[in-house]
């Protein structure tokens, strides 16, 4: 047995006789750099293999000529480590955590050829009782740790590394998205975001070769006190003027994963169609999907006929068929888990950043025309006031007869049916209508919230620029499919209550007594009358929506109803669902898109004992976790989405600077008013400073702003005509100017506004002093990026609730 020996870095190592010519070999010398559980030199290899004087030499030359040929890298000073490997001890920086609650890390310098391998952080005890001062807090996302690293070995192991904390060196650099403005000494960084005021400047050594209008994510560099910060450019996108850069500002800054790992894409890749077996044959029922004419995923699909029953004469039968999606993406795997993370799709003007790669999205979870596909359906039968009398869940293998637009549909009901919807109209789309329009009885019973807001589409020319913007069309198919999709979701939760299984809900909450109390006073100023003091219904805003159909006060009104909602969010706790008046709603209908979806269906498979694919002990445990994660997702997705129609609609109307445009007030605040003109939605800033030569008060209950000598007074909802005086695509900024608007009124005086006395906020300036140049004709984009724009919710598509 040959003998060995302990080193100082605790590595057992060949005696000297063990070496050929003085030296260790490459593969020796590579093993104990390796297997090294601290700092490795060239002073730690001599002293391990017993290298001393001379000998040197011929080590170091050895050493450099390893290094030349990339197996060898030299990190901090003259420490190395094995290529393509990180060395045992680094410094890290937290990136995330998964959807185990588990932190992830990237090494902070990282120079080996690819992306950087993910690390897992292994928990260590809290130190310190807790309540004590100096118990230092858990580590989190952001924060910079020495860590000690072991590369994992277990088979299937998505995480190259494990890390056990050392001690805490400090949070991650502030990473920035911006424009890159070259100048003499290098560059400047101009923020993208809006609210980021400051530019910084980056060092020539700085740019990582970064050209002027590049589109960068930058960091900022500590240690400068005073004047401009230092940042430095970690990574170049491109062009900023090119239409492709828009999407990814949004994406970027609102941190959306666009890219699936590999081992996600090559579990979507081995996966293979579902065959029949264990499912129910509805290959012979013509269901047919029915989605806007540029859908991108295909997951739904209907069928209605008349009920054969004679006990329920007048009835209905109605499938509704889903994708199934949890037979292909398990519970635990890595697609699974890169679901969860997204939480849902993105969906942007000239692309979307799916949840499930294309493979499963697009090809097997489509729902094709004339293609089999594994699906989990349900069958509602209704009677012929419209009220659901029964249902079932099936896990079905159907055929789609046909892939049809809201479009074609109509065209059909209405009378041109084409050369695809003319055969299958009388013995397939007809019996749907019927079937919807017995429904909508009892819809109407109910009672839903119903706001009817303009919904803005862009289309892209072959540039992918947006060529033009016009309100959508709205068809009643679009209803028949949001009906349909709605009884679904009802089904759903009611069979996962009554089989007492735990899944996620989708719930509304009643508007709060503040924002009634809010709408009411507003409301008042119309002569029109709102409940306070009792419980509020849907109803009770359906009644004031009526009232002012077809005024002038119509779409002032609506957005003010709007506003006092609360947000619909997803939960395990079941409080019902106002805005649809049910007491009862969970999301089933769309696990392409939607995670919340994807956990339903687990649910239900579980519950009706559907396969061993259902949901787990583990997965009921955490629906809290996940339920508040993809609320977060969900609202993470809608302003990116918001953000990059603001940046397109600004990219279209800057060549038309000058132009003047119809709108309407669609926000009041104490700095200015905001307006969403009519030919394209877009919104955009009128500056206090630009009303006229008086102070102007904010009354916040009216939603107004009141001159104080004139009266003259601005308020949410009325018409004006403003001038288009800046637009900035890379911000989504746009600034104008009133041409025509306001209304006469009461002084505001200097005591309080003329409606609600002393509710009035302090007065505004709005124009310089005499002698100075006035504040509107300044065009700096530093006021786009120095206001925001209003939380103005956007028209929801069919079937979102």
């Amino acid at each position: 047995m040959t003998p060995r020996r302990k080193t100082a870095s605790g590595k057992d190592t060949p005696k000297k006789r063990e070496r050929s010519n003085g030296l260790p070999s490459r593969e020796q010398i590579l093993e104990f750099i390796s297997s090294a559980t601290g700092p490795v030199g060239k002073r730690e290899i001599a002293r391990a293999f017993g290298i001393k004087g001379a000998d040197r030499i011929p080590l170091k030359q050895m050493l450099k000529e390893m290094a030349e040929e990339g197996l060898l890298a030299k990190r901090e000073g003259r420490r190395l480590h094995r290529a393509g490997e990180l060395p045992p001890v680094t410094v890290i920086e937290i990136t995330h955590s998964d959807t185990d609650g588990e932190l992830i890390a990237r090494p902070v310098d990282w120079t080996g050829e690819g992306a950087a391998p993910e690390i897992v952080i292994t928990p260590e005890p809290h130190k310190g009782r807790i309540g004590e001062r100096d118990a230092e807090p858990p580590a989190g996302v952001g924060d910079r740790l020495l860590a000690r690293l072991t590369r994992t070995t277990e088979e299937g192991e998505v995480y190259a590394y494990e890390a056990r904390i050392i001690r805490r060196v400090g949070k991650g650099a502030e990473q920035v998205l911006g424009l890159f403005r070259e100048t003499s000494e290098g560059g400047r960084l101009v923020p993208v975001d809006k609210r980021v005021r400051n530019e910084s400047e980056i060092a020539r050594a700085d740019t990582g070769g970064a050209k002027d209008g590049d589109l960068v994510l930058a960091e900022i560099v500590p240690g400068k006190r005073y004047g401009l910060s230092r940042a430095r450019v970690r990574e170049v996108f491109g062009r900023s003027d090119d239409p492709k850069s828009i999407s990814l500002i949004a994406i970027h800054a609102h941190g959306i994963p666009d890219k699936f790992p590999d081992s996600v894409l090559g579990e979507a890749e081995a996966a293979r169609p579902h065959g029949i077996e264990g499912r129910t044959d509805l290959r012979d029922i013509p269901l047919v999907t029915i989605d806007p004419e540029d859908a991108r995923d295909h997951d739904d699909a209907v069928w209605a006929g008349p009920d054969p029953d004679p006990v329920n004469e007048g009835g209905h039968v109605v499938i509704v068929a889903i994708a199934d999606v949890a037979a292909y993406v398990r519970l635990g795997s890595p697609m699974d888990r890169e679901a969860r993370k997204r939480g849902n799709s993105t969906y942007f003007p000239d692309r979307v950043v799916p949840m499930l790669p294309e493979r499963i999205s697009n090809d097997l979870c489509s729902l094709r025309e004339k293609e089999d596909r594994a699906c989990f359906a349900v069958r509602m039968v209704f009677d012929a006031n419209g009220n659901k009398r029964r249902h079932e869940f099936i896990r079905g293998f159907m055929r789609s007869a046909a892939r049809l637009s809201y479009r074609q549909v109509q065209q059909a009901i209405d009378g041109a049916p084409d050369d695809k919807t003319g055969p299958i109209l009388e013995p397939v789309l007809r019996p749907l209508w019927d079937a919807y329009k017995t429904i909508s009885i009892a819809r109407e019973k109910r009672g839903p919230l119903d706001l009817d807001l303009p919904e803005y589409k862009a289309r892209l020319d072959e540039r992918g620029r947006i060529a033009a913007i016009r309100i959508a069309d709205k068809f009643e198919s679009m209803k028949l499919i949001e009906e349909f999709m709605i009884q679904a979701n009802v089904c759903a939760a009611e069979t996962a209550e009554q089989r007492q299984t735990s899944l996620i809900y989708r719930i509304h909450d009643a508007p709060s007594r503040e924002k009634l109390v809010a709408l009411s006073e507003f409301l008042q100023t119309l002569n029109l009358s709102f409940p306070k003091g009792q419980v509020v219904r849907p109803t009770n805003f359906n009644r004031i929506l009526a009232e002012v159909d077809g005024t002038e006060f119509d779409q002032m009104v609506s957005s003010i109803i709007l506003r006092s909602q609360a947000q619909a969010v997803y939960s395990p706790d079941n409080i019902g669902h106002f805005g649809l008046n049910l007491r009862r709603y969970a999301h089933f209908t769309s696990p392409i898109r939607r995670y919340a979806d994807l956990v339903v269906h687990r649910a239900l498979i579980a519950a009706l004992r559907f396969g061993a694919d259902g949901q787990s002990a583990d997965e009921a445990g955490s629906l809290a976790e996940i339920a508040e994660h993809i609320s977060e997702m969900e609202r993470r997705s809608m302003l990116a989405e918001r953000d990059s129609m603001d940046r397109f609609i600004a990219a279209f109307l800057e060549a038309r600077i000058g132009a003047e445009f119809p709108g309407r007030i669609s926000g009041v605040t104490r700095f200015g008013l905001f307006v969403r003109l009519d030919e394209t939605g877009a919104d955009g800033i009128v500056p206090i400073s630009n009303l006229g030569t008086e102070f102007f008060h904010h009354d916040e209950a009216g939603h107004a702003l009141i001159g104080e000598r004139s009266g003259l007074t601005f308020r949410l909802g009325e018409r004006v005509s403003v001038r288009l005086e800046e637009a900035v695509p890379v911000t989504g900024g746009l600034r104008f100017e009133i041409v025509e608007g306001g209304t006469e009124g009461k002084p505001a005086g200097r005591h309080g506004a003329a409606y609600g006395k002393g509710r009035g906020k302090a007065p505004r300036r709005a124009a310089a002093k005499p002698g100075k140049k006035p504040a509107q004709k300044s065009r700096k984009s530093a006021k786009l990026r120095a206001g925001q724009k209003p939380a103005v919710k956007r028209a929801k598509q069919p079937h979102t609730d």
